[in-house]
């Protein structure tokens, strides 16, 4: 506050400060490979409302249905659902999104996690990649990328953005809720040209802007490289907890292991088609005080034969109570 002018504490710029806007556009260049710049970009409050602001722009222009990942967070389906749009749910397999069950017509947007797909931890294989953009080139329908995770590699360099294939096609969303904190609600958006004035009318409409001292604060901190020192030190963090959880399975359950990359926040474990349930693990994981979701929690259309499987967050527990934490995990996972 003390070095920021007092023309940036008046309504500014709908879209989200000068500073931050060309803080983000370089560090996205740079770390996730997003092809994009000041004028492109929109700061938001986290990717809860850049969702919502993009699917009711999405909706005011026409658009009538979306598809989403199958399994993904229902949330987003509720957020697209309460926008007005129809969503269609299609599945996802070890190479990601399967674009062969994509519909031929009628959808207007795609809502995808290529880096790592949400819960099932894969990322979008090249070739899938190509022929995403090209069905929405064919189509002329959009893709919207949540890249909420994307810094979080540990196994080699972090797959960059999709958007780079055609930024006139892809609407890049991400956030600081996973290198930082989600408390922040600090998230932005890559638009294509086309959508850009709609976004920021969409958005001055709605609260006129995002916080300016978190705004200017953040562009600081990406500004000055403490940014990328955290996401480093945060990477190696990580890293250690997801061998460490891998380790103890291998110890203790050597049937069990973590499906997909080494990356992000969370791990998932399959369960054997035999013994308990899902909601039966869950049940005996609140008496050991351990919650985690399972799989069922993600199905948009769920069938009998979909595997069982428990999510694990391993970026929650503080340093004191890591090991512990996963003691109890194995105690619940070793109980017959």
């Amino acid at each position: 506050m003390s070095h920021a002018p007092d023309e940036v504490f008046g309504y500014g710029d709908a879209r989200g400060s000068t500073e931050l806007r060309d803080a983000l556009a370089h560090y996205l260049g740079r770390a996730r490979g997003v092809d994009t710049d000041p004028a492109r970009l929109l700061v938001c409050n986290g990717f809860t409302q850049a969702l919502t602001l993009i699917c009711c722009t999405l909706r005011t222009t026409g658009a009538t249905t979306l598809a989403v990942e199958d399994p993904g967070a229902r949330r987003y389906r509720q957020l697209a659902e309460a926008a007005g749009l129809h969503v269609v749910a299609v599945a996802c397999d070890q190479d990601g999104l399967r674009v062969d069950r994509l519909p031929h017509s009628g959808v207007s947007a795609i809502l995808v996690t290529p880096a790592h797909q949400y819960p099932l931890g894969v990322t979008m294989s090249p070739a899938r990649r190509i022929a995403l953009v090209e069905w929405a080139r064919r189509h002329q329908a959009l893709i919207i990328e949540d890249d909420y995770d994307g810094e979080f590699r540990y196994d080699r360099q972090p797959v960059g953005a999709l958007q780079h294939l055609d930024p006139e096609y892809v609407i890049y969303t991400g956030s600081a809720s996973k290198t930082l904190a989600p408390g922040l609600r600090l998230g932005w958006i890559s638009a294509p040209t086309a959508l850009g004035k709609a976004l920021r009318t969409a958005k001055q409409h709605l609260d006129r802007g995002t916080s300016i001292l978190d705004q200017l604060t953040f562009a600081q901190l990406i500004a000055s490289g403490a940014f990328d020192q955290h996401v480093r030190r945060m990477r190696a963090s990580y890293r250690h907890r997801r061998d460490d959880l891998r380790q103890t399975l291998a110890a203790n359950r050597p049937d069990l292991h973590l499906a997909g990359i080494s990356a992000g926040l969370h791990a998932l474990i399959y369960l054997p088609d035999h013994g308990p349930s899902e909601h039966e693990i869950q049940t005996r994981a609140a008496r050991l005080s351990i919650g985690f979701h399972t799989l069922a929690s993600y199905w948009h259309s769920p069938a009998e034969s979909c595997s069982k499987a428990i999510i694990i967050g391993y970026a929650t527990p503080a340093s004191h109570a890591y090991q512990p934490a996963l003691s109890a995990l194995t105690r619940l996972l070793t109980l017959k």
